[in-house]
């Protein structure tokens, strides 16, 4: 890349990471005040990332530190603070008495009842604002790209 291409600030803002990053804040801000509209403010886009990887059965806090690409301080810091909201709990894994897993407490299944709900509505805006077929291929082609990880 020559010196006068770095003078041509575009390639920062449309290139594929940016207007990536550009959607999920967008749609997750939507989300949240989708939530929030439901009566469940109050959650951050840090919480968002342990209870989207947190498995219905339960997962250790280590493991939700790797799927969200942080640190288990911080996996530990948004976990306590789900638990004082009521949203998880953790308990005795049942493989390793030593461990414990965070599992989604009863109203930790309501909120992600909801979750669901208000990411439907954000996802149907989506589709109505880059067309249906555009929006069907965007996840199957993201999908497929997610594979390769």
């Amino acid at each position: 890349m020559s010196e006068g291409d770095l003078h041509n600030d575009l390639w920062r803002h449309q290139n594929v990471g940016r207007l990536l990053n550009n959607a999920i804040t967008r749609l997750e801000h939507r989300v949240l005040d989708e939530m929030r509209k439901a009566g469940h403010g109050g959650l951050s886009l840090s919480h968002i990332t342990i209870t989207r990887n947190l498995d219905l059965t339960g997962t250790r806090a280590t493991e939700l530190a790797r799927r969200a690409d942080i640190t288990k301080q911080s996996a530990g810091e948004l976990i306590a603070q789900l638990e004082t909201l009521g949203l998880v709990e953790r308990l005795p894994d049942p493989e390793d008495r030593r461990a414990k897993i965070v599992c989604f407490t009863p109203a930790g299944l309501a909120w992600l009842t909801a979750f669901k709900h208000a990411l439907e509505i954000a996802e149907q805006e989506m589709a109505q604002e880059i067309g249906a077929a555009s929006f069907a291929q965007l996840r199957k082609a993201l999908s497929r790209y997610n594979q390769g990880r």
